[in-house]
């Protein structure tokens, strides 16, 4: 499942994922699942025919993620392996950040760090200028639309019907999910 949200530069984009990371954290072995929610920078593209054609959307380079994920093993709902990732270097996100209260309040934690995009620009080392005009307020005003899709997809991780093993194989490294 993938849901978009674009404004003028930036979008934020979500969707399941079940993981097997193949150099793991100590404690943090296994596969895990959940929901991944990253803010990005969006490009519309020029069009490719008349006036009534499709026009080509690019969602480029990451600006933040945060990574909504339990253990399979691992109590359904739990998020005990929820953490964040403040920056990225190009494409490749920083280190795992775990923060105190995540797993208890996502939705209330991510509303929060999305209504002050320009704090997530400056933790990614950009500025307000690296975007549109009108982006933060944007934004902000679709935190509570946002933040609705994002509770519904944990809801449906958590009753099992997404982020789903890619099978009974022994896996050491899998990534199943758009982001």
């Amino acid at each position: 499942m993938f849901y978009a949200f674009g404004f003028e530069r930036v979008g934020v984009v979500m969707g399941d994922l079940y993981f097997i990371d193949p150099d793991p954290l100590p404690g943090q072995e296994g596969a895990e699942r959940g929901v991944r929610l990253e803010v990005r920078l969006l490009e519309r593209g020029e069009l490719r025919g008349s006036i009534y054609s499709a026009r080509p959307i690019v969602v480029d380079r990451p600006v933040w993620r945060v990574d909504l994920l339990e253990a399979v093993t691992g109590f359904p709902g739990s998020l005990d392996r929820a953490h964040h990732h403040p920056a990225f270097r190009g494409w490749e996100p920083g280190p795992r950040h775990f923060v105190d209260g995540l797993p208890a309040q996502p939705l209330e934690w991510v509303a929060a760090q999305l209504s002050d995009l320009d704090a997530l620009l400056e933790q990614a080392g950009m500025t307000a200028a690296d975007v549109g005009a009108g982006d933060a307020e944007a934004l902000r005003q679709a935190v509570p639309e946002i933040a609705d899709v994002l509770g519904r997809l944990l809801n449906r991780v958590k009753a099992e019907q997404l982020a789903f093993s890619p099978g009974d194989e022994e896996l050491t490294s899998a990534r199943i999910g758009w982001l």
